[in-house]
């Protein structure tokens, strides 16, 4: 049986294997430990790598082959959602409340009462979001906040994280908004990570690892751009 790599917290902040020795069970998993600082969870991003654990475990770092992508040009608007977002009453904005949508995602949900954004999740990404890195997507409904996603900007990508939804479509509503944001600002691909029914349906496809990692090759930068509204 293959073993995974053990991460220090004292280790540099690039010190990853590479991304080929994931396991194939459970499927992307790449290493363990370490910690959630903004230099080692950007160093991890750069290379296709994310950190997905339940509490109780140390941090688990990932990367899945194929991986789950979404290209805007490729986003499905059905004709139900485009007559959501005319009719429905919903607003949408770009990082207004981060911290009300990162605790919306992490609320237990009916199909799972556990959440995966422990509060060493949720401090790390207010810290990338402090750090002008992670970005928020608010979908509002007469004032009150109903949906929304967040994940992290390098350059021309997005990787986004999670996504809630308390009224029905809220979630759509949002990722609808991120596309925009995307076309405004030249981003050429949002990664999902891993893949969905709900994400399938509205464009987002599997692609191998190795792509994957020539599109982050090409357009990821850790360079601070201020994000323009669509």
């Amino acid at each position: 049986m293959r073993s995974i790599t053990w991460l220090s917290p004292h280790d540099a902040p690039e010190y990853f294997p590479p991304a080929e020795q994931a396991l194939e069970e459970p499927a992307g998993l790449l290493a363990a430990g370490g910690d959630l600082s903004p230099q080692r969870l950007l160093a991890a991003y750069r290379r296709g790598i994310f950190p997905w654990y339940s509490p109780g475990q140390p941090v688990l770092w990932w990367s899945p082959d194929p991986r789950a992508v979404l290209f805007p040009e490729e986003f499905r608007c059905t004709r139900s959602l485009a007559k959501t977002l005319r009719n429905a009453g919903f607003t949408a904005s770009l990082d207004r409340d981060f911290t009300q949508v990162i605790d919306g995602c992490a609320a237990p949900r009916a199909a799972s009462p556990g959440t995966w954004i422990t509060s060493e999740m949720r401090a790390a990404y207010l810290r990338l979001h402090q750090l002008g890195y992670a970005h928020s997507v608010e979908v509002w409904h007469r004032a009150a906040l109903v949906g929304g996603l967040y994940g992290v900007r390098l350059g021309a990508v997005f990787f986004g994280e999670s996504m809630f939804s308390r009224v029905r479509d809220a979630s759509k509503v949002a990722l609808a908004h991120l596309i925009g944001v995307c076309r405004r600002n030249a981003m050429v691909v949002i990664d999902c990570q891993l893949p969905s029914h709900h994400l399938a349906s509205l464009g987002a496809r599997s692609i191998p690892r190795r792509q994957f990692q020539a599109l982050l090759a090409e357009h990821v930068s850790t360079a601070v751009i201020p994000l323009q509204e669509p």
